[in-house]
C-alpha cells in the first residue's frame, strides 16, 4: 500500500475544501493571499514522486555567461600540427566547451568518457571558487547542480547510437545514478564496469578493503550497443605445422550429456584408456569420434607425461567467428588498470597529477565502442589520458578515430600537463597526428545589441568550422576558407589545388563565379547561419 500517495490524496482533498471556503469570505485581498499559499503546497504536493531530489545552486560562472559570449581562438603557438588526423583541445570552463559543441557537433559524437571531480571532500571539487568540505549540508545538491548542467548539454552532443561513461565512485555514485536516469533515461542506463584502483586501502575506517570503483554507461537511445572486444587469438600456435593452421588445445569434455557422449577413448600408440572426469561428459558422440580422428581434430600422443590424457582435442583458430566477444563488466579488475598504473605513465613524460586512470582502461573503452572516423569527447580530461588512449586505439585497430578535450587551465593543467603529455607522447610513435588549441574567450554583451558585437563573433568563425570538421586550414592546402566577397575574388583568382571550401552565409557569389568553382571541381559548403549567433543551448 502506497501510504504517502493516501496521505497526498488526502491533503490535496482538505486543500480543496479549504479553498472552497475561502472563496467565501468577503475581503478579496486575504482570499487571494491564503488561495496563493494553498495552491503553493499544492504544487509541492504533485511534483515527482519518485526520483532525485536536490537543492538547486546556480554557478557564479552560469551567471556570467548570461552577460557574455563564449568564442574560440587558436593558439598557434601552442597547437602542435603534422600530417594525420586533426584533434582538438579546448582551454577554459568545460560549459562553455558545451555550449560552443551545441553549435558545431549536435548529435555528432560518438561517444564521451568523463572523470569528473568525485566531490570527497578532498580538495577534488570546487564550487563557486571554493573548495567543497565533508560537513557542508549542501555538498551533493552543489555537485549535483554542476552535473546536471553539463550532463544535458553533453546529451544533446551524442549519435542516436552513441554512449557516455562516467567513472564515478561510491560517494557520489547512487546520486550520479539517479541523475542520469533522469537525464539519459532510466531504460538507457547499459551498465557499470568495475574497475581495480588498488590493492589495499589504507585508511579502511570500518576494517573494508575497498579496491575498486565503477563508469557508468548510459545511451542516449536503444541503438547503441558495445561492438565487444576481439577473441584471443595469441593461444592459437602451429607447431607440428598443421595444414589446417594455428590451433590450441581445448577441454574436450562438458557439464551435460548422457549414454551416447560416456565412453572410453584409447589410444592405439599406448593403450591408454581415458573417460570424462568426473561429473563431465565427452564433448561429441562416439559416432563423431572417428570423423574427429580422420579430420586431424583429435590427435593421440605417441608419448605420455604423467595424469595426461592420451591424446589431444584441437581447436583451429579457422573456427573461430569473425566476429568479436562481449565485453565483460569486470574486464578492468586486473591490477594493470590501477591508478599506480597511471602514475607511472605519467612519471614517464616528467608529469604529476592526482588520480590519473591508465591509458589501457580508455583505449579498451574506445576500441570497444567505436570504430572508423568517430569522434569521441572528453570534457574533464586533466591530463589528456583519453586523448593518448584514442590515437593508441587508432595504431592498434587501424581506425581514424579523432578526439576533443576540454578542460580549464588552473595551476596551468591545459598547456603544462595536458598538451605537454600529449606532444611528448606523440614524439613517441611514428603515427602523427595534429593537435589544435583552442583558447575560450569572451565577448560581453551586457547592455548591447548583437549588431554592436557581432564583427567580434566574425573573427571566430574560422576556429568553428575547423572544429566542426576536424580540419586545418593551415597546413591543408586543398581547403579553403571564405569570409568575405574579398576572400571570394583572392580565391578565384588562386585556385590552386583547392578541392573543398567553407563559404560565410552572407557572401555574396555571382552565378559566374559558382560555375567557375563548379568547373573547378571545387566542392562548396556554406556555414551555417547558428555560426554567427549568440546561442547557447
Amino acid at each position: 500500500m502506497n501510504i504517502s500517495k493516501i496521505k497526498r490524496e488526502k491533503l490535496l482533498k482538505n486543500i480543496s475544501i479549504l479553498k472552497e471556503n475561502i472563496e467565501k469570505l468577503s475581503d478579496n485581498s486575504r482570499i487571494n493571499e491564503l488561495l496563493s499559499n494553498l495552491n503553493e503546497i499544492e504544487t509541492e504536493l504533485t511534483r515527482k514522486k519518485y526520483g532525485l531530489v536536490y537543492e538547486e545552486h546556480s554557478e557564479e560562472f552560469d551567471d556570467f555567461l548570461e552577460d557574455s559570449v563564449p568564442v574560440l581562438s587558436e593558439k598557434h603557438n601552442l597547437s602542435s600540427v603534422d600530417n594525420g588526423n586533426v584533434n582538438f583541445l579546448l582551454e577554459g570552463d568545460n560549459l562553455a566547451s558545451l555550449y560552443l559543441l551545441n553549435k558545431t557537433h549536435k548529435s555528432r559524437i560518438k561517444l564521451i568518457y568523463i572523470d569528473p571531480p568525485y566531490n570527497r571532500g578532498k580538495k577534488d571539487f570546487r564550487y563557486n571558487d571554493d573548495y567543497i568540505k565533508p560537513e557542508d549540508g549542501f555538498k551533493h545538491s552543489m555537485w549535483l547542480s554542476f552535473m546536471n548542467k553539463r550532463l544535458r548539454l553533453a546529451k544533446e552532443l551524442l549519435t542516436s547510437d552513441g554512449a557516455i561513461i562516467i567513472s564515478i565512485d561510491e560517494y557520489e555514485f547512487a546520486q550520479l545514478k539517479l541523475l542520469c536516469d533522469e537525464i539519459y533515461g532510466e531504460n538507457n542506463f547499459i551498465g557499470a564496469f568495475i574497475r581495480k584502483t588498488k590493492s589495499s586501502t589504507n585508511d579502511a575506517d570500518h576494517f573494508l578493503n575497498l579496491q575498486h570503483e565503477y563508469a557508468l554507461i548510459y545511451s542516449k537511445t536503444n541503438k547503441f550497443k558495445f561492438l565487444g572486444v576481439p577473441k584471443e587469438t595469441d593461444k592459437y600456435k602451429n607447431p607440428d605445422k598443421d595444414p589446417r593452421g594455428p590451433w590450441k588445445s581445448s577441454d574436450p569434455s562438458a557439464k551435460s550429456g548422457g549414454p551416447s557422449t560416456y565412453f572410453v577413448i584409447k589410444n592405439p600408440y599406448t593403450g591408454q584408456e581415458d573417460f570424462p572426469p568426473q561429473g563431465r561428459y565427452w564433448a561429441f558422440s562416439k559416432d563423431s569420434l572417428q570423423k574427429y580422428i580422420d579430420n586431424g581434430k583429435i590427435v593421440f600422443k605417441k608419448k605420455i607425461k604423467n595424469n595426461e590424457r592420451g591424446f589431444v582435442f584441437k581447436s583451429y583458430l579457422n573456427e573461430l567467428r569473425n566476429d568479436n566477444k562481449p565485453i565483460d563488466s569486470l574486464a578492468f579488475i586486473e591490477t594493470n588498470y590501477m591508478n599506480q598504473v597511471a602514475t607511472k605513465e605519467l612519471n614517464a613524460f616528467n608529469l604529476e597529477f592526482d588520480y590519473p586512470k591508465p591509458v589501457s582502461f580508455i583505449k579498451e573503452i574506445v576500441k570497444s565502442s567505436t570504430n572508423g572516423n568517430d569522434i569521441i569527447l572528453d570534457f574533464f580530461a586533466g591530463t589528456g589520458t583519453t586523448g593518448q588512449a584514442v590515437i593508441q586505439a587508432n595504431i592498434e585497430s587501424g581506425d581514424n578515430r579523432k578526439f576533443i578535450l576540454c578542460t580549464n587551465n588552473e595551476n596551468e593543467i591545459c598547456e603544462k600537463v595536458t598538451l605537454k603529455r600529449l606532444v611528448e607522447f606523440k614524439k613517441s610513435i611514428t603515427d602523427k597526428f595534429t593537435i589544435k588549441y583552442f583558447k575560450i574567450e569572451y565577448y560581453d554583451k551586457k547592455d548591447k545589441m548583437y549588431y554592436e558585437y557581432a564583427d567580434k563573433l566574425l573573427l571566430h568563425i574560422r576556429e568553428l568550422v575547423e572544429l566542426e570538421n576536424c580540419i586545418n586550414f593551415d597546413s591543408d592546402n586543398t581547403i579553403k576558407i571564405v569570409l568575405s566577397d574579398d576572400d571570394l575574388d583572392n580565391l578565384l583568382v588562386n585556385i590552386g589545388d583547392t578541392k573543398r571550401m567553407y563559404v560565410g552565409h552572407d557572401v555574396l557569389m555571382s552565378e559566374l563565379q559558382r560555375n567557375k568553382l563548379i568547373l573547378s571541381k571545387i566542392e562548396i559548403n556554406i556555414i551555417p547561419d547558428y555560426y554567427y549567433s549568440e546561442f547557447r543551448g
